[in-house]
């Protein structure tokens, strides 16, 4: 499974100039947590992505003046990404060392097509897990159809009362 296939592929932008305002009402709006912000001269250009535990750490718990500050000066200019090829195993290192909780995903040219959430990498391990639960039970299953029952013991067996563990 490669992050291409578990990723976002609505991107949801806002241009560096929009104002909080904005870019909270467009979160909300989308009913996403983040925004890639862009370039307005050059909006194919990421600048960064913001988040709304940015707008809440940065400004609101911050002494900014709200009203005046524009979105793309809460980007730090770091963009953080992953290639859509990669493996989950790549997302969470990456994730790691940056200490983030969301990526860009990008193509072989380095264009972004898509987000990838630590929601989305949870959900996909998920999935994995439970295809593994589903196997083991269809296992026990087949086992159980292909072979006899074992015969039930005659009389009833009891463990010695002393033995360790015991309750």
């Amino acid at each position: 499974m490669n992050i291409a296939s578990i990723c976002q592929r609505r991107v949801i932008t806002i241009e560096a100039g929009a104002s909080l305002r904005e870019a909270a009402a467009s979160m909300r709006e989308n009913h996403v947590g983040s925004l890639v912000v862009i370039d307005a001269v050059e909006p194919s250009r990421v600048a960064g992505v913001v988040t709304d535990r940015d707008l809440a750490i940065e400004v609101l718990a911050g002494d900014v003046d709200a009203a005046s500050m524009r979105i793309g000066q809460l980007v730090n200019g770091s963009l953080i990404a992953v290639p859509g090829s990669g493996t989950i195993q790549d997302a969470v290192t990456v994730m790691e060392e940056a200490g983030v909780r969301r990526l860009l995903v990008t193509d072989e040219e380095g264009r972004v097509i898509g987000f990838l959430s630590s929601d989305d990498l949870l959900d996909a391990v998920a999935a994995e897990l439970g295809g593994l639960a589903r196997a083991l039970r269809s296992g026990i299953a087949r086992e159980s159809a292909e072979r006899p029952p074992f015969p039930e013991p005659e009389h009833a067996v009891f463990l010695p009362q002393c033995m360790p563990g015991m309750h």
